[in-house]
């Protein structure tokens, strides 16, 4: 039968049921939708007529020349995505462009009437229903996520993300049927699958319920996979030992969270323990204790390492590996790209000159035999050892007829270690007021506290500013009222532990130089504290003055407390700022976790405003909070913008020769 004799015979009929070539289908001018189909919308009904057929016939009219005569084409009034889905499949060489489409011929309505009718009538299904008929078919018929997004045109991710919605309690989803909850606040309970939680959450939530709140306490019990312990562990560990980490599929979760947080902990800490044994076992200490937090040394008094002598041999050595790699340094220097066995000597080099400075200095057997050994975790995951602590009783019995001056102490107050783990939380999206409220008090405790490192390490680098500060405090001792003291400076041989304000300042940039500063000087000092005298008469002015600046910087403390008001402190810190030209930026940034994610909106506008440009500022002004948080840490990165608090004035110098340069003229006369 010929085409014309079919369009004569549908004539004659209303409606016919017919079946045309593909390639005489054409798109209707006279259908309603005029937006063009999405190439994801076509893909998924290429996929879902490839795995089921086609479903519902197209809807077509016979296209007519211009004398009102049959072409032998149809134009499709209802199924322009079918025919561009059949057209897709027929370009892949799934079927062929004359494939037979079976289609419904009208002629009693309008074309443009029936194509509007279609769009406009229909009811979409509730998003619910599709997440559990997904469910459906995962659970009944067996399919898995890449095979049932072949058949429906999605991605197997789309797949798992409706079949983790459709796995949330029954009670939620008739919420959400309901109109109480919206799709985000879904997705949000939806990050674990443990119902009693889900029911918990929902009944612990009041007027706020923003998706950030619900998913925070949905994996409040949980540990984040950015947890030092948990990049300490791995994830593939964790697994192994019957851990489940648990995965938002529905933002970037940073890696998930580690369900267990117990077990987390015995493996973090039994890993740690056998690192402790090994080092306890090559380097010969009598015991060696792994720790998940700095324990603060108990009180323990502890020794470090002394310079070695090393032989003339040795020396020669190191200086020819020296020579060499400054030769090659100069050789190479412009090259981008070193070859392969270039590169291999600068490691073997490096790994030399390493081996041979870690040589220079070294515990007195003695010591090894009595003294013990801390491995703690760091902030960033990293094991670090903490050497040279000796117990009460393992001290040396003093010599008959000689009493010890003092009891062991500690570290002279130098403060080291990473603190707790228990991090603020960040304030909620919802109900918080308007504008720039003041900082909460956690936070001033924090920023200060941070603050304080950074002046601490600033001075210990300022010997002329140390020796003026040092005389201001010890004048202010002598010769003003015990209540009227404004000055930052403890002078009383304590340090204040500033790990309980924020947690890993220990580990901070400022921090570990401050460490790393106290070992040297420890390693330099005598052995006996009643040596110490005549060590000291023996040190040149620049060294001198070198410790006295590091031992005055250990007793800042410019932490704002609310319990311990101290406003001329506090000004004096600002003082002492500017004389140390304090730079902040090299031991604090801003980030979601440290600053953004625990002011108002407003703050975090202002940063970016200051910071970036008000455009900026505004840009971003419309996310939720922890989203803009987030674009506002990237573009605050490399700003070196700081919250006033954090904030140096370098004001002009007012002469050529600057108070602490005046100290140390008058001190050296």
């Amino acid at each position: 039968m010929t085409a014309k004799t079919e369009i004569a015979e549908a004539a004659v009929q209303d409606r016919a049921v017919i079946d045309i070539p593909l390639s005489k289908l054409k798109k209707s001018p006279r259908n309603a939708r005029r937006t063009p189909h999405t190439e994801a919308a076509v893909e998924a009904l290429a996929a879902s007529i490839a795995a089921k057929g086609l479903l519902q016939a197209p809807v077509v009219e016979p296209e007519l020349d211009g004398d009102g005569q049959p072409t032998g084409s149809y134009l499709v009034t209802i199924g322009e995505g079918r025919r561009l889905a059949l057209l897709l499949r027929a370009k892949r060489k799934e079927i062929r462009k004359t494939e037979p489409v079976r289609c419904v011929v009208d002629l009693s309505n309008d074309p443009h009437e029936i194509s509007l009718d279609e769009n406009v009538t229909r009811s979409d299904m509730h998003p619910a229903d599709q997440f559990e008929a997904f469910r459906r078919l995962a659970e009944e018929r067996g399919l898995g996520a890449e095979e049932i997004g072949a058949r429906f045109g999605v991605s197997a991710h789309v797949v798992r993300q409706r079949l983790r919605l459709g796995a949330v309690c029954p009670e939620l989803i008739q919420v959400y049927r309901d109109g109480g909850l919206t799709l985000d606040q879904l997705m949000a309970f939806a990050v674990t699958e443990d119902h009693a939680r889900q029911r918990q959450v929902l009944e612990a939530l009041s007027w706020n319920k923003s998706p950030h709140l619900i998913r925070r306490m949905m994996t409040e019990a949980h540990v984040p996979a950015a947890d030092r312990r948990a990049v300490f562990v791995g994830a593939e560990a964790y697994a192994e030992a019957g851990g489940v980490v648990v995965r938002d599929l529905f933002t970037e979760d940073g890696g998930g969270w580690f369900e267990d947080a117990a077990l987390l902990d015995r493996l973090a800490t039994g890993k740690l323990g056998a690192l402790a044994a090994e080092v306890r076992e090559r380097e010969g200490w009598k015991w060696a204790e792994a720790s998940i937090d700095y324990p603060h040394a108990h009180g323990l008094r502890r020794v470090y390492p002394r310079p070695v002598e090393r032989s003339a041999e040795d020396r020669a050595r190191a200086e020819v590996l020296t020579q060499e790699y400054d030769a090659l340094v100069s050789e190479w220097d412009a090259v981008e790209e070193l070859p392969p066995e270039i590169e291999a000597r600068f490691k073997e080099i490096d790994a030399a000159l390493e081996a041979f400075s870690q040589a220079a200095q070294a515990y007195e057997p003695d010591e090894v035999a009595r003294g013990g050994v801390f491995v703690l975790l760091g902030q960033d995951g990293v094991p670090r050892i903490e050497r040279g602590f000796v117990r009460p009783e393992d001290e040396p019995a003093p010599e008959p007829g000689r009493e010890p001056e003092c009891e062991p102490d500690g570290e002279a107050g130098v403060t080291e270690g990473d603190g707790g783990e228990a991090a603020e939380q960040a304030a909620d999206e919802d109900g918080e007021p308007d504008g720039l409220t003041p900082l909460s008090e956690r936070l001033v405790l924090e920023l200060t506290a941070y603050r304080t490192v950074g002046l601490r390490d600033a001075l210990a680098q300022d010997p002329n500013t140390a020796l003026a500060a040092v005389v201001h405090v010890l004048a202010l001792r002598a010769f003003y009222q015990p209540y009227d003291q404004p000055s930052c400076l403890e002078i009383k041989a304590t340090s204040a532990y500033l790990d309980g304000h924020a947690p890993g300042v220990g580990d901070s940039p400022a921090g570990r130089r401050i460490a790393e500063r106290h070992a040297a000087w420890a390693g330099r000092l005598p052995r006996e504290a009643g040596d110490l005298w005549a060590w000291v008469g023996g040190l040149s002015g620049s060294d001198l003055l070198d410790l006295l600046a590091h031992c005055a910087s250990l007793s800042i403390d410019a932490v704002r407390s609310p319990m311990n008001r101290r406003p001329g402190a506090w000004a004096h810190a600002d003082a002492l700022a500017e004389a140390v030209k304090l730079d902040m930026t090299t031991t604090w940034t801003p980030t979601a976790a440290s600053y953004l994610g625990r002011v108002t909106k407003a703050r975090i506008a202002e940063a970016v405003a200051e910071a970036v440009s008000e455009d900026a500022a505004q840009r971003i002004s419309d996310l939720k909070k922890p989203d803009m948080a987030q674009a506002a840490e990237g573009l605050l990165a490399g700003t070196g913008w700081l919250p006033p608090l954090l904030r140096t004035d370098r004001p002009e110098p007012q002469s050529p020769a600057s108070t602490s340069e005046a100290a140390f003229s008058v001190a050296a006369e």
